[in-house]
């Protein structure tokens, strides 16, 4: 699957929005992708499991590995597409962690699967989870990188989709100061 393609599923889906957002980081977005309206079609879905296990079909893992809540369709997608095991993380008081029940023994190698990021935030928080049961990643997957590129994980990224969105903070928002009212998509959790 080419990048153009990405580009239309979010198209056709309805999950590519223009307006004024303020993103799971804090910060404010002229744009914003509503995983939201791509995950609610299955054939979609189906795409993009499929798009990841051809572009991450030489990486040897056991278990796919993703954030609550958008990302777990997703990565249960690729996790099917690649017959591995799937588990989550979750947000509790506002910590991240594996959900309980979820086994991942140490030295398990786990691909990330997430939906979008902007600033890494929710992939840095599952690294956090996975080096504490001291299991090996060999790579981070990603629908959209919004950042262009610019993020190190420090663990190689597979980006489906790689945009350079600008994303403000706060009080540096031209937005803000336009006088757009903002909206607060989403359900991270944060």
């Amino acid at each position: 699957m080419k990048t153009k393609d990405i580009e239309q599923i979010l198209v056709e889906t309805g999950a590519f929005l223009e307006g004024h957002f303020q993103l799971t980081s804090g910060k404010h977005s002229k744009y914003y992708v509503e995983k939201i309206k791509l995950i609610q079609f299955p054939e979609y879905v189906e795409k993009i499991g499929k798009a990841f296990a051809q572009k991450c079909h030489h990486l040897d893992f056991d278990v796919v590995v993703s954030p609550a809540l958008g990302a777990i369709v997703l990565g249960y997608e690729v996790a099917k597409q690649m017959d591995k095991r799937f588990i989550f993380t979750q947000r509790k008081e506002g910590i991240m962690y594996i959900r309980s029940g979820f086994d991942l023994q140490p030295y398990e190698k786990v691909l990330i699967i997430e939906d979008i990021t902007t600033t890494g935030g929710s992939v840095f928080e599952v690294i956090e989870c996975v080096k504490k049961r001291k299991a090996d990643i060999v790579g981070i997957g990603l629908v959209v990188d919004r950042s262009g590129g610019s993020i190190e994980f420090g663990y190689k990224p597979f980006p489906l989709l790689t945009l350079k969105i600008e994303a403000y903070d706060p009080e540096d928002c031209p937005l803000c100061k336009a006088g757009i009212p903002i909206i607060k998509p989403g359900s991270s959790g944060k």
